[in-house]
């Protein structure tokens, strides 16, 4: 089950109690206060995690509580800090104040921390209310209860590329012949029902590309049809978009409208998605129509196109190239190397 939105409830640590005490010892005929501090209420601290790639953990269990401090104990003694409420996040994921609408945080990195809600302070004991005209205070201070509120988390993918196309137009196929992800593969619409990410490897440069693959979309997909609306958002940071086209024409399509329909549809849902730099891979050009169809489509359309065949394993090599001096051209090498 793959979940990108969910809301939670989080509760940091009320801070301990402050103590009252006094000192009884023998030989010790004045004494004197010695309760010690209340210890700190433990925070929210959200951590990003590279590991982890949707909001499943928090979509059935949605309430998160830090640990309250330890109360202040005698002889001075301050109380334990309350244990944090560590909340790993796949990376990508933006934090929303429900009460707010604003967002509050964004995870980009693996092991970015961000105190989500503070821990409550711990109350002072006695011994900091002795003065020289009171020498035996009887009060402390209560701890300071934790921040807490309800968040949304909505995810956004971090990926390098991004590959939209219609159903059946083989996206299914050709993520699972460049990546190590393997997707569900069948001869019918809406085989891939969430976005799948997987790694694209350059084994001879050390160098790797994060591909982003999103159910199929149809027309009227920014108005809420069909199943790739809600996951659009999963290419907002991509560096590149890859339109795959069905470049037979198989069911009758046409190459040309799927892609200025694909076109539209991003267009509506955001003018930005239009602005990234894009390719198209004509796939199936193992059949006899495509290359008829490929060369009307050029004429059409002034857009760089990588011609390939999912099913031939043809094209491949000369995509993923493509692909990554474009992510190069726009990140920078480092962006794209293996960390060790």
């Amino acid at each position: 089950m793959f979940v990108d939105e969910c809301v939670i409830k989080v509760q940091a640590g009320d801070g301990g109690r402050g103590c009252i005490a006094f000192r009884r010892e023998k030989y010790e005929p004045w004494g004197g206060p010695n309760g010690g501090d209340g210890g700190k209420g433990g925070d929210v601290v959200l951590v990003g995690d590279d590991d982890t790639n949707n909001l499943i953990d928090y979509k059935f269990r949605p309430h998160w509580k830090g640990e309250r401090g330890e109360h202040g104990l005698g002889k001075d003694c301050n109380g334990r800090e309350g244990k944090p409420c560590i909340l790993k996040l796949p990376l990508g994921t933006i934090v929303i104040n429900v009460d707010t609408g604003q967002p509050v945080a964004e995870l980009t990195e693996d092991g970015q921390h961000i105190v989500l809600c503070k821990g409550g302070n711990g109350g002072w004991g006695n011994t900091h209310f002795k003065t020289s005209t009171n020498r035996a205070p009887k009060h402390a201070n209560p701890g300071h209860p934790g921040e807490a509120g309800v968040f949304r988390l909505v995810l956004k993918s971090i990926a390098d590329v991004g590959l939209v196309g219609f159903p059946n137009a083989g996206k299914s196929s050709l993520t699972n012949a460049i990546t190590k992800a393997h997707p569900r593969m069948a001869a019918y619409p809406f085989t891939t029902l969430h976005p799948q990410i997987g790694v694209i490897e350059f084994p001879d440069t050390n160098q790797r590309l994060l591909l982003a693959d999103i159910p199929g979309l149809i027309e009227g997909a920014s108005d809420n049809r069909g199943l790739g609306h809600r996951f659009l958002r999963h290419i907002e940071r991509c560096a590149v978009l890859v339109f795959i086209i069905d470049m037979a024409g198989v069911d009758d399509r046409d190459p040309y409208d799927d892609y200025q329909t694909l076109l539209n549809e991003l267009g509506l849902y955001s003018k930005d998605l239009l602005k990234k730099p894009r390719l198209v891979a004509a796939n199936k050009m193992d059949l006899p129509e495509a290359k008829a169809m490929l060369a009307k489509f050029k004429r059409r359309h002034k857009v760089p196109v990588v011609e390939i065949s999912c099913t031939k394993k043809t094209g491949l090599e000369k995509l993923t190239k493509t692909l990554l001096k474009k992510v190069i051209a726009l990140k920078g090498a480092d962006h794209v190397a293996v960390k060790r």
